[in-house]
């Protein structure tokens, strides 16, 4: 038996196989079976109206009279494919697409249309979809980013983008794409066989202070680039990422500030600004003091959140002014671009400003004395301030009455003298602790106070008196000279080397007295007596205190 498979392509093989008779009965003789190449080619997405026509399959069982079928199985059998059961003629029943399935296969056979035997063993083939351009290319993303360096040499790579094409590689040209740039020029190019991107423009052409995005459209088309072919784009979005080939700029060249003179160390004094064209790391920078007769009296740094440099005193002296030299430059420096200078100078002059400070007294505090017995109006002592600013500002003196309520005192208010204005008692009060205040004439709120600590001193203006009421009791019979109470007086003075007192008989206790008083040898006298009397005595004893 021989098959015949009609397609575009054939070759022919031979093989014997056992022959069977129409009735199914096995031949005792061997015979000669043949088919032709087994693969079909059909041409996809067909669009006729009609099934389309594959091919012929071909048995030398089929001796035309109709006693034999064709049987067609496997992948889309009777759904896609279908085979004229009476010829052979196999037809696809819609259209295909390679580029969802490339080939299918399937098997044939012929049988007795009376007993359903199988003629011959089945023969496999392939149906190979034929590849037509019907699949433009794809990018791998619809919109790629990219960065280059500004300044960079002519040909630099930025990017490399990539398409695809479903169409069949190995078959033309319509899988063979060729690259092109339709909007980026003079800027860039790309490579038309591998998609990669380069700058088309030298250094002095690609700066990213002038432009710094670009936009680019890149077209990939099959046909190796010829009429006819099919075309994808895609955009790129190109960035010049920034180097450092600016340097900083003061943005005047003569700064001026003023800082008073009580102005702490490391308190800022002012900021001086530089602009730099370039971002990032490339825009930082530093400044530092150069010349001037300030370098040892002020400092500077540089705030890393607004890149401005800051002034500060250190330690100046009384100065009207100070001029100082300052430069700056970037902390990161490119060689490349050393040519168009890499610092910038500035002048500074800073202006001492006087500050009015308050009177300054030439004493931490006062220590006066004055009698008890002071007569009012008498001079206590005095105080004496100063303008520390040196310009001899007018001062005027007063006492705080907070610390003297009851306004025993007063001080003169162009002097300083303290005065009484009241008589005073140690006795009362031996301490007076009162504030003066100095006050600047012209600047009534610059003012100053210093304690004033005032004591009296004593004078003898207390007589002794009994330290209590004695009362004493005595037995009758009592011998002569037995002491029967001890007295003691006390005094409101204060004699420096202490009180001694002399104590004596009243005259009116002298009267027939039994009593005598004698000295202690102290602050007390005891008094002896002997006598025998009924009744009540009243002793009267008179004393005075040295």
């Amino acid at each position: 038996m021989r098959t015949i498979l009609l397609g575009l392509i054939w070759a022919c093989l031979g093989l014997s196989l056992d022959g069977m008779s129409l009735n199914g009965q096995r031949l005792l003789k061997r015979v000669r079976r043949g088919w032709m190449w087994n693969q079909f080619f059909l041409q996809e997405e067909y669009t006729g109206s009609d099934y389309q026509y594959i091919g012929k399959v071909r048995s030398d069982m089929d001796r035309g009279d109709g006693t034999v079928k064709y049987v067609l199985s496997g992948e889309g059998a009777g759904t896609l494919f279908v085979i004229d059961e009476n010829n052979g003629d196999l037809h696809a029943t819609r259209r295909l697409d390679r580029e969802e399935k490339a080939f299918y296969t399937l098997r044939a056979t012929v049988v007795n249309k009376r007993t359903g035997y199988k003629l011959e063993p089945e023969t496999e083939f392939i149906v190979k979809l034929h590849d037509i351009n019907d699949n433009e290319p794809q990018f791998s993303q619809e919109v790629y980013t990219g960065s280059v360096p500004e300044r960079s040499d002519i040909g630099t790579s930025v990017i490399q983008v990539t398409a695809t094409d479903a169409d069949d590689s190995m078959y033309g040209n319509s899988a063979k794409l060729v690259y092109s740039i339709s909007q980026g020029h003079p800027y860039f190019s790309v490579d038309p066989n591998t998609g990669v991107i380069r700058t088309a423009l030298g250094p002095g052409d690609m700066d990213r202070e002038q432009r710094e995005h670009y936009q680019v459209v890149i077209e990939a088309k099959d046909m190796a680039g010829q009429r006819g072919g099919l075309t994808g784009t895609t955009v790129v979005n190109i960035t010049l990422t920034d180097v450092n080939d600016n340097p900083p700029r003061f943005t005047q060249s003569i700064y001026q500030f003023s800082v008073k003179e009580s102005a702490r160390s490391g308190t800022s004094v002012g900021r001086i600004q530089a602009t730099d064209k370039d971002i990032g790391k490339n825009a930082e920078m530093f400044f530092t003091i150069v010349s001037g007769d300030g370098m040892e009296m002020f400092d500077i740094s540089t705030d890393r959140d607004t890149q401005e440099g800051v002034i500060t005193p250190l330690d100046y002296e009384k100065k009207p002014s100070y001029t100082v030299e300052i430069q700056v430059q970037n902390t990161q420096v490119d060689a490349r671009f050393l040519s168009a200078g890499s610092k910038d100078m500035a002048t500074v002059r800073i202006i001492v400003e006087d500050v009015d400070e308050p009177p300054l007294f030439d004493k931490a505090s006062y220590l006066m004395e004055v009698k008890e017995d002071a007569a009012v109006g008498a001079a206590v002592g005095s105080v004496s301030a100063s303008d520390p600013d040196g310009i001899h500002s007018p001062l005027k003196y007063s006492i705080d009455r907070r610390t003297d309520m009851d306004r025993l005192f007063n001080v003169h208010p162009g002097n300083g003298s303290v005065f009484l204005l009241r008589s005073l008692d140690r006795e009362e009060t031996a301490w007076h602790n009162i504030s003066v205040i100095a006050t600047e004439f012209n600047n009534p709120r610059q003012t100053s106070h210093v304690p004033v600590y005032i004591r009296l001193l004593d004078i003898n203006d207390n007589a002794p008196t009994f330290a209590t009421v004695y009362e004493t009791f005595v037995c009758e019979r009592t011998k002569a000279g037995q002491r029967i109470q001890t007295v003691s007086a006390v005094d409101a003075d204060e004699p420096s080397a202490g009180h001694k007192f002399f104590f004596s008989l009243a005259p009116e206790g002298t009267y027939r007295s039994n009593f005598t008083v004698r000295d202690n040898g102290g602050r007390n006298y005891c008094i002896y007596g002997c006598f025998c009397i009924t009744g009540n005595h009243i002793l009267w004893i008179g004393f005075s205190g040295e």
